[in-house]
Parts: C-alpha cells; structure tokens; sequence
C-alpha cells in the first residue's frame, strides 16, 4: 500500500484550523482509515503554554493523536531547524504507518520548512556577534528597518519585535550575499506527496474576526492566563529567549510585574494578534497551488476529505 500523503491544514489564527481537523480525523476514523494530527504552532510546543497558546486539552482531542505538543521547556530555543527535524520524524512514523498525518497550525515557515527540501544556510559566529551586539545598542526596530532596507520580503515575514529572527535574516544575508528570502521555500517541490488546505477569511468578513480574536484575547485573561504564567515564571519563562516572546505572554508578564494593566495588556493583545494574522496572509499567499476554504464552511471537512481520497485512490 501507497503511504498516505500529508494533508496541511493552515491558516491564520483563530480560524478554526484545530476544530477542522478533528472532524476530519474523525471522519477518517469513521471509515476504517486512521489520522494523526502533528502540531504546526511555534508556541504549542512549550510544555505549560496552554491558555494562551489556545492548545487542546487532552479531553477534547476525541482519542486522536496529537504529535509535537509539550515537547519543550520554557527557557528551550525553538529553532525552525529543530522543529523540521522533529515534524519530519513524525509525518514520516506516520505515513509508514499506513496512517494520514494531519499538519495543523498557523506557523508558516515552520510548515514550509516540513512541506518542501528547505536547508538553513550556515552561520558565521563573527558576523552573529556583532548584530547581537547593535541589537542590544539599537533595538529591534531599528534593525528590522535594516532588514527592510536589504531585503524588503523578507522583512515582511519577521515581526520587528522578534530581535532574533532579525539578526538571523541579516546574518544570513551577509554570509551568503543573497537575500534572505532567496533562502526560503516558495515554488519549491514537496518532500513527501502533500495536499495543502488553507482556512481564510473573505476580505468583508475580515471585522469579524478582528472581534473574535478580541473576545478571545479577553477569555484567555478570564480563563486563567495571569495563574498560568505566574506558574511557569518559576520554571524560567521571563528568561526563555522564544517563550516570552508569545503574544499574550509577554503581556501577561508585564501585569505581574506592575508594568502595565490588565485592561492594557488584553487590547496589546488583540492588537498584536491581528498583526501577526497579517504576516500569517501574507506567507500564507505564496502558496498558489493550495485549497483555500472560507472560515465556517459546513462543507469544509468533506472538501478536505474529497482531495484526500482522490489522492488515495491514485
């Protein structure tokens, strides 16, 4: 028997990739064929980062197996590298299986670099220090409009307050003289048979998700997320270089240490939030051969379905 392909289900946050998903895992059990979902958030890796990071529990992953959640600690680096390496493992366990692995998530490049032969270029730990050394001086801000400056696209993909994404992309610039973007997978051929499947909003709907992703910024507070992280800034949060960057969490940071409100924290929130769904669609759009299926959709799982089994049975 053929492995199965991987199925991509991505998309913007708060979109409904994880509801999708499960019905379709169902589904499939439903007819004898077994999936597995393989986690495709950055922050869904932290072991601890539950509310503010929207992971399901347990309880409601209806018996099927979820891969790459909790699989890190707080001060862990997560490096796009190290998940490829993780996420190959896993879809390739899967398919050997004979079972459809399920890759859900909004983290594009982590995606992309698990769909396509993506190699990181090399380092130069002269070049890296240096950078370190005027972000410290300079701030991220400036340094993003470097980048900006030197590779446009690239600049695009890389939210200004990620400091370390930043210096990477212009290290990677100056060490091989190419842009960075000239780096990243585009057009490239999947490494395994894949169908992409991509949940997105139509541009006049786009106000309401801009309100869902406030009233969930609101929920994460209401539901816990200050008790949360005052559980995990014992474990080192505060001091992991990729954990307390996550929106939410570094607001939720903020309040316990007396630096901001809570009413502050939650608008800072929703407003990161929705700006980081406009890096998701712009990443999201270089995906010309996916199947882009509107947020709410009844049909949306048989669609899904139907590509897959038409691959199934070729």
């Amino acid at each position: 028997m053929t492995a199965p392909p991987l199925v991509v289900i991505g998309g913007p946050t708060g979109t409904g990739k994880s509801a999708l998903s499960l019905e379709l895992a169902e589904t499939l059990r439903d007819r004898g064929l077994r999936a597995e979902v393989v986690n495709a958030d950055a922050m869904q890796l932290y072991r601890g980062m539950d509310i503010g990071t929207a992971k399901l529990p347990i309880e409601e992953r209806h018996g099927i197996p979820h891969h790459l959640l909790d699989v890190l600690e707080v001060t862990d680096l997560s490096t796009v590298a190290g998940y490829q390496e993780l996420a190959r493992a896993a879809v390739d366990d899967i398919r050997a299986r004979g079972a459809v692995p399920l890759l859900v998530g909004g983290s594009g490049l982590y995606i992309s670099a698990l769909m396509h032969d993506f190699r990181f270029p090399g380092t130069d730990d002269v070049i890296r220090e240096r950078l370190e050394r005027e972000l410290a001086d300079r701030g991220s801000g400036a340094m993003w409009e470097r980048l900006r400056e030197a590779d446009p696209t690239a600049a695009l993909t890389i939210d200004p307050a990620n400091g370390r994404r930043v210096i990477r992309a212009l290290e990677v610039i100056e060490f091989t003289g190419e842009p960075y973007s000239a780096t990243l997978p585009d057009e490239a051929p999947y490494r395994v048979p894949t169908i992409v499947t991509l949940l997105d909003v139509d541009p006049a709907e786009r106000p309401v998700l801009k309100k869902r992703l406030a009233e969930r910024a609101r929920a994460m507070f209401d539901d816990g997320l200050l008790d949360e992280v005052e559980q995990l800034l014992p474990l080192g949060l505060a001091e992991g270089l990729t954990a307390s960057r996550a929106i939410g969490y570094a607001q939720a940071i903020d309040v316990l240490a007396g630096r901001r409100t809570r009413a502050d924290a939650i608008d800072d929130t929703t407003a990161l939030t929705w700006r980081y769904v406009r890096r998701q669609r712009s990443w999201f759009g270089r995906y010309r051969d996916a199947h882009r299926i509107p947020v709410g959709d009844p049909a949306a799982a048989g669609r899904v379905l139907a590509l897959l089994e038409s691959r199934l049975e070729t």
